[in-house]
């Protein structure tokens, strides 16, 4: 994964609360495409009117946020069934950020998991940042000090120490398992010592 430290840009708004993963992207969708092909299908039963034509009324997709790399979201995105590929499709619209007073638990884990930083504020606060976003306004999020910026106004926000830490440094949770390799084999060593009938078959090599 790259690294999350600061980000600047515009913020698309999509203030529907409870949209699912199912609305994110569809299951079929996944089955046919590979996960850098899902950007075009985000969200395409309200991104996109019967005709194939753009919805004026789907926000993220007007002419004004084109390249956003940040999305404004309603309480309990991501909601619903469990799939990574919600995820992949939103990168693959360009966010990097995510704002909402509230996710699907699995969801913003599979976030975490590919470098995606959701931000949880409380609702009053989203509605004024979504606010801000209506005007294409430059937002300015710094994970570094948790902290969202628009002009001279700022939002704090709090996330894990462990996912922060994740997330600076680009590590999932199998780098950041990696990291500690000598102390897994050190165990592991000593382990075979003390019960070497718990590895039967295995030889120590390193």
């Amino acid at each position: 994964m790259e690294p999350f430290t600061t980000l600047r840009g515009r913020a698309a708004p999509l203030m529907r609360a409870n949209l699912d993963t199912d609305v994110i992207i569809r299951i079929e969708r996944l089955t046919q495409l590979g996960k850098d092909e899902l950007g075009k299908y985000a969200f395409e039963a309200i991104r996109y009117l019967e005709s194939g034509e753009p919805n004026p009324a789907f926000t993220p997709g007007q002419p004004q946020f084109a390249g956003a790399p940040i999305l404004i979201a309603a309480d309990n995105f991501g909601c619903g069934s469990s799939r990574e590929g919600a995820v992949w499709a939103l990168q693959g619209m360009g966010f990097h950020c995510l704002i909402a007073p509230g996710y699907g638990d699995i969801f913003r884990n599979n976030c975490f998991q590919n470098g995606v930083l959701p931000i949880i504020l409380p609702s009053d606060q989203v509605n004024e940042l979504a606010a801000l976003a209506e005007q294409c306004r430059e937002f300015h999020v710094d994970l570094n000090q948790c902290r969202i910026r628009v002009g001279d106004h700022q939002w704090l926000f709090e996330i894990d120490a462990l996912r922060r830490q994740m997330l600076l440094e680009g590590l999932d949770e199998i780098a950041l398992t990696l990291r500690s390799d000598e102390a897994v084999l050190a165990w592991q060593r000593m382990d075979r010592q003390r019960r070497p009938w718990a590895w039967p078959g295995v030889v120590a090599t390193r």
